[in-house]
């Protein structure tokens, strides 16, 4: 990446419905305009985890507005990275891009007080990944 480029990142799991949210919403909220955004899961649910905005209200990020988006081949190839949180196989692969797999729990089914941790593990690695891919001199 050049230091005008704007790096991409794509956000992956399932159902688009939590574990992505809750990275996308992170990287907007800490990286501004330096990144752009976006997150899709292989086979979206109707609406996003409402314990996954509950917990995500609880860090001051309001995703209320946010829906899930099925994965197309289209957002994979517009992405620099592509970070995958348990799609596995259905996740299409292109060469020259670069793959991340977050193994993180899903929090499907769960209340919010099992979702408190898996947010905080991603904020922890999206300030990591922050670091990473914007310049320093845009910060």
């Amino acid at each position: 990446m050049s230091d005008t480029a704007t790096p991409s990142v794509l956000f992956v799991c399932v159902h688009n419905a939590g574990r992505s949210q809750m990275a996308a919403a992170f990287l907007t909220h800490l990286a501004g305009d330096r990144v752009q955004v976006r997150s899709a899961g292989s086979a979206p649910a109707d609406t996003v985890n409402p314990a996954v905005v509950e917990a995500m209200a609880e860090a001051g990020i309001d995703i209320t507005a946010e829906v899930p988006k099925v994965l197309t081949v289209e957002a994979v190839q517009a992405s620099d990275v592509v970070i995958t949180m348990g799609c596995g196989d259905t996740c299409p692969v292109f060469p020259g891009k670069r793959y991340l797999d977050w193994d993180l729990p899903d929090p499907a089914g769960q209340g919010v007080a099992a979702v408190r941790p898996i947010r905080d593990e991603i904020e922890k690695r999206i300030r990591g990944l922050v670091d990473e891919i914007t310049p320093a001199d845009r910060a």
